[in-house]
This record gives C-alpha cells, structure tokens and sequence, in this order.
C-alpha cells in the first residue's frame, strides 16, 4: 500500500461506523466513509462537536450541518498550497490519500534531469497539476467541468504559481485527447483519475468499467517517444490494483518496455495507528 503519511495541515483522527472524522487546517469535518464498516468506540472529542458533518439524505444527496465552519480555507502540503470548501455529495476539492502520488510525479519529474511535459486528465481541482508545475514539468490540465478548471488555477496562484507553464483546458478528456493525436502533439508523462461514472459538457457518459480500457488505449497515442510515467487513479471497488497493472503492462508496456505497479492508497488514522484503504492507483513507468 501507498501511504500518504507527510500531511501536517491534515489528519484522519479516527474512523467508525460508516465515517471519518477528521482534521482539514484547523476544522473538524464528520464525513460519510462506506467503507469504514466497523463500529469503534468514538472517544475523540471531535466526534461530539465538529466544525461540520455532511449528513446523507435518504432521498439521494445530502448536506453540511455547518456550527462555525468558512465557506473556504487553505491546507498545505509541503510548499503547495490548496484552497478547501465542502461541495455537494461530502467533498472538500482535495482527496489527501492522492499525496503519494504527488510525491512520486514530483519525484519523477526531477529525476528526468530534462523538459517533461505532464498530461493531466480528469484533473478536478488541480492538486497533481500543481505538483508537478512545482517540479519543473509544463502541464496541460484537462477537466469538464468549468468550476473545477477554475478552482484549479486559485490553487496554482495560491501555491505560487499562476506564472508556471500550465494550459487550462475545459473539454471532454476523450474528445482533448483524440484532437492532440491529429494535432501530433505528445507529453511524456500522462496522470488521469477517471471517475466511476460521469457526463461530459455535452453529454457524452462515461462508466469506468466499460470505459477505462478503450480511454487508456487512446492515451497510448498521446505519449512522446521517450515516455516518462502513467498514473491511473481508480475509486471502483470493482477494479482491483492487479487490474490496473495488466491494462498497463498490455498497452504502455507492450510498446514502450518499462515496468507497471499497482497498490491500494491508503492514509494513517491517528486513533488506532491502522491505516484507511482510499482507492488503487497504477504507476507505470519507462526503465532507461
């Protein structure tokens, strides 16, 4: 497993009956986990007067129950900066089990010691942009949604770096990435974080079983021919890290040489010392 255990401005405090309680800067938020299927005893404070806790509703949806909560504020992470606001269906704009990947594209992009040009699909709010933007790399950042998009360029200000070479790009990642093909332009290393199920701006539907496979054999088209990684984030519990490996291994692999890794990401929580599984994410990457 891969572990995000860096974080200073956030913690999992503890998890128990279906959520987390945990500690974003200096606010407590309650949010609902389905995973979290263990019924603990809830002894941390927090659990009996938090900033806010997102409360599903039986009808689909739900809301914040806010005591003192601002509409925004910042978390850090090492040099980077992101802006934090809870949004609908319980999120707050940053998925902090996501830091090991940070970490790693950083990492990686120093390492090249040359130019490296990140594609970043499905990009959301924009944490593995400016992370690699920090380490040098010039990144495009793909995202249907607009507000996302722009979300993303505060977080890039805020982090300092609204001058970095970053393209800003509101379209349906599938339709960017077949233009950049007929346009010949490639990127050296591509980062997507698929959702299980979403719309394009116009429609267009997207079910990551069904979808994944197809989507990822395209990117293979978009890739330099001096590749540096791939990373695909997944949150379907129907997919396991070994499948990500054996769609990596068959298309990046199969051309490019190099070696596929998969492992469930995970974060510390700090009442227990256990660690809370948060998904699966694929590294691939090019061995020279």
């Amino acid at each position: 497993m891969w572990v995000s255990d860096k974080w200073h401005d956030y913690e999992l405090l503890d998890c128990s009956g279906g959520e987390r309680l945990e500690r974003w800067g200096k606010q407590i938020l309650v949010r609902p986990d389905p995973q979290v299927i263990w019924q603990t005893p809830k002894t941390h404070a927090g659990w009996r007067n938090p900033s806010a806790r997102y409360s599903r509703s039986s009808t689909g949806g739900g809301h914040w129950d806010k005591s003192d909560l601002p509409d925004s504020w910042q978390v850090k992470y090492g040099e980077l900066t992101f802006n934090v606001r809870p949004m609908n269906f319980k999120h707050t704009g940053v998925f902090p089990e996501q830091a090991t990947n940070w970490d790693y594209a950083a990492r990686t992009i120093r390492k090249a010691e040359r130019p490296i040009s990140v594609l970043n699909l499905f990009a959301y709010t924009g944490a593995a942009s400016v992370a690699a933007a920090s380490a040098g790399a010039s990144v495009c950042h793909v995202d249907a949604a607009r507000g996302m998009v722009n979300w993303a360029r505060d977080n890039a200000k805020s982090s300092g770096l609204e001058e970095k070479p970053v393209r800003w790009i509101v379209d349906d990642c599938a339709a960017f990435v077949e233009r950049e093909i007929r346009r010949g332009r490639r990127y050296d290393a591509i980062i997507m974080d698929p959702p299980s199920y979403g719309r394009g701006p116009s429609g267009e539907t997207w079910k990551l079983e069904d979808d994944l496979y197809a989507f990822v054999k395209l990117c293979v088209g978009v890739l330099s021919d001096d590749p540096l990684f791939v990373i695909i984030n997944s949150y379907t519990t129907g997919l396991s890290p070994a499948v990500l490996t054996y769609i990596s291994e068959s298309l990046f692999g199969k051309r490019f040489g190099g070696k596929a890794e998969s492992q469930e990401l995970g974060l510390p929580v700090t009442s227990s010392g256990l660690v809370l599984p948060c998904g699966a994410a694929c590294r691939w990457e090019r061995i020279v």
